[in-house]
């Protein structure tokens, strides 16, 4: 039973370690969502919007845990 919790917790730990990461991940996907419910255009520009918001976020999150 203690395995089973320190996997969980391990697994659990992957989506909470980075609160900013989870954040500014939240923040594309929500700016998408607006734009697929307002807009109403170009399924592809906001799916390589959606990507290229996602890697800048993770690149970003990278970069300042190279600093530290």
């Amino acid at each position: 039973m203690t395995l089973l919790r320190l996997i969980f917790n391990e697994i659990v730990g992957l989506f909470v370690d980075d609160e900013q990461l989870a954040l500014s991940i939240l923040a594309v996907v929500a700016a998408c969502w607006l734009m697929v419910q307002y807009v109403h255009d170009d399924s592809i520009l906001i799916g390589l919007l959606l990507l290229v918001g996602c890697l800048g976020v993770l690149t970003a999150s990278v970069m300042k845990g190279a600093r530290r």
